[in-house]
């Protein structure tokens, strides 16, 4: 047992002597701090001295400065701050044997009158207290915000006690999750659900975590995607669907990637990827509006206008202008081989083109892809559920929209000829043979939906965490992810 924990419980069992209860059931709040600030931001003292009205407002002790019979307080809500004074003269006998015994970080209920101080601070002067929580720990001292990154992200609360800027991140972050489903539920959109546990993890190319159900004796998958249960719901005639949940892919931590995700997905029918890019467009441009000074994305040193229309460069091309490869080269896995071989000497190989395609485009063309821009026209092999490109056989009509050198949305004309889905399936599987674990599995239940006909379609998938983080200026996904994935510490 620490110090500070033993002095703390020494304090509790003095509570106890007083008859007083450390943790009681409820307290009646008529105001939350914010409340009271903007409702009496502009009176003067002689106005709060004429009002009678009794204020019972409850926060964190943040702040403490004893004065001899009197201390002033800041109390922290979880939004704000507000100063308090506690004298003894003010408050019954008991309440002030609390005041002594108060620490940082232990949350109390207080009742009383407004005043301003000689500074012009507006304030609570105390009537009555009320010790709801007692805290065994302190707060950190001088902290402007955590100093160690880690301990920020397991001790979130703590984090944002003392750290404004996490707090306006996840505040901005509810905010844009609102104003996401109003843009939907305003463009006719229906919010749905979708099993978190499939019986096949299709949808994407990423490797799934796997779970066992006791009772049906079956290994079921934590979700990579909602992509073809939502095309279910194409298939059953709803025309325009999007949900935004958590999706599970069990791959690398880094700034850009946490295993357990939020994605937002919407599909709509009778449409191909124009509309989808068109609708983006119109959906980017709100959110920047909404957020960001004057439209204008602040990443890091650049200065990044959000203006649509976005320009359109196509995969293959961008491919070709930045390594130097011939159109020849980049489609030959042999030579293309050989290039990353050259180019990459301490990188292993993958074992499939489409998955050196892939090395290629991460290594040469995604860190200058400052956007916003969409890259148009992938390649057959690494899009299996995209309609085949009216332009080139060898592409589909899919895109991804890259803004500051991220990947913020990935959508295409949706797949729905079930002969030619099953074959980039069989693909896929041989794929998977050749030593890629992330190659789409083959699903006949999709197939069977599919073969019952589904409807010309297009379809998105927008990474809410990354979009997060565009708007908020997060540089890590962690700063965007209340409870972030961290190795267990012994």
């Amino acid at each position: 047992m620490d110090e500070h924990f033993k002095i703390r419980k020494e304090k509790l069992e003095k509570l106890h002597e007083l008859g007083l209860e450390a943790w009681p059931y409820a307290y009646d709040r008529t105001h939350t701090f914010t409340q009271v600030i903007e409702a009496y931001a502009d009176a003067d003292a002689d106005a709060l001295e004429a009002m009678d009205d009794e204020f019972r407002l409850a926060g964190r002790v943040v702040a403490v400065r004893r004065m001899g019979k009197s201390v002033f307080a800041h109390l922290f809500d979880g939004e704000t701050r507000i100063q308090v004074y506690l004298r003894r003269d003010k408050l019954p006998e008991t309440d002030f044997e609390v005041v002594r015994l108060l620490d940082l970080g232990d949350i109390v209920g207080v009742a009383g009158r407004l005043f301003r101080t000689r500074t012009g601070e507006l304030t609570l002067l105390v009537t009555r207290l009320t010790l709801l929580a007692k805290a065994f720990h302190p707060l950190p001292e001088k902290w402007h915000g955590l100093q160690d990154k880690e301990l920020r992200y397991r001790r979130r609360y703590l984090d944002l006690v003392v750290n404004e800027n996490s707090r306006r991140i996840f505040r901005m972050r509810s905010e844009i999750l609102r104003e996401i489903r109003m843009f939907f539920y305003r463009e006719g959109y229906r919010e749905v659900e979708t099993p978190m546990m499939h019986p096949i993890p299709g949808g994407a190319s990423a490797r799934p975590f796997v779970t066992h159900h006791n009772a049906l004796d079956m290994d079921l998958y934590l979700r990579v995607a909602p992509e073809l249960y939502l095309k279910r719901l194409l298939v059953g005639g709803m025309e325009k669907v999007f949900e935004m949940n958590r999706n599970f892919r069990n791959e690398g931590i880094s700034m850009r990637h946490n295993p357990e995700f939020t994605m937002l997905e919407f599909y709509q029918l009778y449409n191909d990827y124009e509309a989808n890019m068109a609708l983006t467009e119109k959906l980017m441009s709100l959110l920047c509006e909404r957020f960001l000074a004057g439209g204008v994305l602040r990443w890091r040193e650049q200065e990044i206008p959000i203006k649509p229309p976005f320009p359109r460069r196509r995969y293959m091309d961008l491919v070709m202008e930045k390594t130097g490869l011939s159109a020849e080269e980049v489609w030959d896995q042999t030579k293309l081989a050989r290039f990353l071989g050259r180019e990459l000497p301490d990188q292993e190989l993958p074992p499939t083109w489409s998955k050196m395609l892939e090395l290629a485009f991460d290594t040469w063309v995604e860190p200058g892809l400052t956007g916003p821009v969409f890259v148009v026209d992938f390649p057959r092999a690494i899009s299996p559920l995209a309609k085949v490109s009216r332009r080139d056989p060898r592409e589909t009509e899919r895109f991804e929209l890259f803004i500051a050198a991220m990947e913020i949305a990935n959508g295409f004309s949706e797949l729905n000829d079930p002969f030619d889905q099953r074959e980039r399936f069989e693909a896929q599987l041989r794929e998977r043979e050749q030593g890629d674990d992330e190659a789409q599995w083959l699903d006949e239940e999709f197939l069977a939906a599919l073969e019952h006909g589904m409807a010309p379609a297009t379809g998105e998938g927008i990474g809410i965490d990354r979009l997060v983080m565009l708007l908020t200026g997060a540089e890590s996904i962690r700063e965007v992810i209340l409870f972030p994935q961290l190795r267990t510490r012994s």
